[in-house]
């Protein structure tokens, strides 16, 4: 079978599906991605790049689409290329949300497309109206409107269509959803599970193992949309009750989502100003190689995880997989898989204080973190596992392939 993967960022989401199909000495596997993105053993990688930037002259309403339809033409120059090559897919699986699955219809009419539902955008209820700290502007509804234009055109091409969790399906228009199947890209639990001989070391800093009081954040910035503000406001609260806590924070200093700072400026900055910290107990890594990211979550005491109402991270998922008691934002996307006082405690994301008593509440084993650690590896094990996700997605492809 030849398959073709495509993703801006690739592998990303199709790290796992991609690697397995390759091993398959039947098969054919190739992805277009941007230049320099990461290889895959066995997999053809096919770079790109739009050949400009959105116009300065574009309405601001359309620059998103406008960007696009850049990305899509891109690709859709590498797929004419692949063509005439020879190679046809028997598939295609992409992400349709920088645009680049806009064309692959229109030069492969027989392959069927696979479309990753991600997220689409709404101005109410979701994450554009959520934060009053950080409002969006009066016109975000209009922008927010036109910024879906893509995906519907993608939905709209596609033969199949899947999202990673029930919430993020419910985003779509009710006229796609029944197209929709939920199928998550999985945990892999072998890799982030407990280990109670675990370390994790600070650079320049303590060593770390299971029963000390390590309190954990991880985001790949550090940015509003996964909280930040909100944790560090809590931790005063935290550090002052228990003075035998430390807090190690997991991410860098740049914007993944929402709203940009001037440069040179950071969120992380700006909270540092504003919140006084005990010094030497306040840990910031940047980013972790994987291995020492899933080190911290096995030493982890409490771990947090505050979200917009937005795409679900991974990390919440491998925190409960590696039996972390998460502490958690009562958001809709949280929501899915964390039940409060079963596999985790949840929390109102904008209130530090009582983020701060449930960590604590932790800390003090106020809670029984033993069967809130059990329960949250096997509320992964039971629905996110990495090997049930993927018959999943095998049987959603192969139905899509014998239409």
């Amino acid at each position: 079978m030849k398959v073709l993967f495509v993703h801006q960022n690739a592998p990303a989401q199709f790290r796992h599906v991609a690697a397995r199909l390759a091993a398959n000495p039947d098969n054919q596997v190739i992805y277009i991605t941007h230049k320099g993105k990461q290889g895959l053993p066995g997999v053809g990688k096919i770079e790109y790049e739009p050949h400009r930037k959105p116009a300065k002259e574009t309405h601001h309403y359309l620059r998103m689409t406008e960007n696009a339809v850049l990305y899509g033409q891109g690709v859709a120059r590498k797929a004419v290329e692949l063509k005439k090559s020879g190679f046809v897919p028997d598939v295609m699986i992409g992400h349709p949300g920088w645009g680049e699955t806009l064309f692959l219809k229109d030069i492969f009419p027989d392959s069927p497309l696979i479309s990753y539902c991600e997220f689409y955008y709404n101005s109410v209820g979701t994450n554009i109206d959520f934060d009053p700290e950080y409002p969006d502007g009066g016109e975000i509804a209009f922008r927010t409107r036109m910024r879906n234009s893509h995906h519907l055109i993608a939905a709209e091409a596609a033969d199949a269509l899947y999202a990673p969790t029930n919430w993020q399906r419910q985003q779509f228009p009710s006229a796609y959803r029944d197209r929709i199947d939920v199928i998550h890209d999985g945990i892999d639990c072998t890799r982030a599970c407990p280990n109670s001989n675990a370390t994790f070391t600070v650079d320049g800093g303590p060593t770390f193992k299971p029963g000390d009081e390590v309190v954990t954040y991880v985001a790949r910035n550090l940015e509003p949309y996964r909280g930040f503000h909100s944790f560090m406001r809590a931790l005063p609260h935290i550090l002052a009750k228990r003075p035998n806590a430390h807090v190690v924070i997991v991410g860098a200093n740049g914007v993944s989502y929402g709203r940009n700072l001037p440069e040179g400026d950071s969120y992380k900055d700006r909270l540092l100003k504003e919140v006084m910290l005990p010094k030497g107990r306040v840990h910031f890594t940047g980013q972790l190689p994987y291995a020492r990211y899933l080190n911290l979550l096995q030493v982890s005491a409490a771990h947090v995880y505050l979200t917009y109402p937005f795409v679900l991270s991974w990390s919440c998922l491998e925190a409960l997989a590696a039996g972390c008691v998460v502490v958690g934002s009562r958001t809709k996307p949280v929501e899915e898989v964390i039940r409060d006082g079963e596999n985790g405690l949840l929390v109102d994301f904008f209130n530090p204080v009582e983020i701060a008593e449930r960590v604590t509440d932790v800390l003090a084993n106020k809670v029984d973190t033993a069967a809130l650690r059990k329960a949250a590896r096997q509320s992964i094990l039971e629905n996110y596992e990495l090997g049930k996700c993927q018959v999943r997605l095998d049987e959603l492809i192969l139905r899509t392939v014998e239409k």
